[in-house]
């Protein structure tokens, strides 16, 4: 495998320091050595952040550092397969490495804080809500968008995210500033989304190169990038009612 190749893969960039490596309570700290000596590499920013068991025997989950990829190494690291393990169950398959990233993002997405999104919320108490990774350039985010009303009648409060797609020197990265810096952040995203001006004010400190490298950690390659409560991600747009039926709330 060419690490060059899976570190621009992952977006892994920049030289770092070797770590030490966590284990799992069922992994001997052995084992963590010796996957950790085999694979990290620092001078290609490829660094081990943690090994555990897999439900697999004679595999173990090595988790990359700083949004690196997971893989499935053998108990000394001579060999490593990079791909989603899936277990067979009587109904069906089950992705066992996504599961693990449901978690993973549902614990960001959880540590969060409120007055950093820009939240539309049902009245009374919601019976359910996503997090929107969004982009007001985007057509599908704006589509998105006119389906918020629906979704707040239903319940669901919308959390948004910026992630201008362009990167964080780009004309999206300035418009998303100005509707997280408005009097009225609900009020200037949507005028955003409906194409309508909006004065730039971008202020300092703002929460959109934060968000966008967030994005980038729980696996957004594109947007609107739909979050639920459980870390599930829905890449792309859903109406109304197909999310409805996705959250299960029918």
């Amino acid at each position: 495998m060419n690490f060059r190749a899976l570190r621009s893969m992952f977006a892994l960039l920049g030289a770092l320091s070797l770590p030490s490596a966590w284990a799992a309570d069922n992994v001997e700290q052995s084992v963590v050595d010796a996957i950790s000596k085999k694979l990290a590499m620092p001078a290609m920013g490829l660094n081990v952040e943690s090994v555990s068991a897999s439900p697999l025997p004679g595999l173990y989950e090595v988790q990359f550092a700083d949004g690196g990829p997971l893989v499935y190494a053998t108990e000394k690291g001579d060999f490593f397969v990079l791909g989603d393990l899936y277990a067979v169950k009587g109904d069906g398959f089950v992705n066992l490495a996504e599961q693990r990233r449901d978690g993973e993002r549902r614990a960001k997405m959880e540590a969060l804080k409120a007055e950093d999104m820009i939240v539309f919320s049902p009245e009374g108490k919601p019976r359910a809500h996503i997090t929107v990774f969004t982009d007001v350039t985007c057509f599908y985010c704006q589509k998105l968008h006119r389906e918020v009303p629906a979704l707040n009648k239903q319940g669901v409060e919308v959390r948004y995210l910026a992630y201008p797609r362009a990167g964080t020197d780009s004309d999206g990265y300035r418009k998303l500033a100005s509707a997280w810096c408005a009097d009225n952040p609900q009020d200037a995203l949507t005028r955003l989304k409906q194409k309508e001006p909006v004065e730039e004010k971008v202020c300092t400190p703002n929460p959109i190169a934060a968000q966008y490298q967030l994005g980038q950690e729980v696996g957004v390659r594109g947007t609107p990038a739909i979050i639920t409560e459980s870390g599930q991600m829905i890449p792309g747009y859903q109406s109304a009612d197909e999310l409805i039926g996705t959250l299960g709330l029918n």
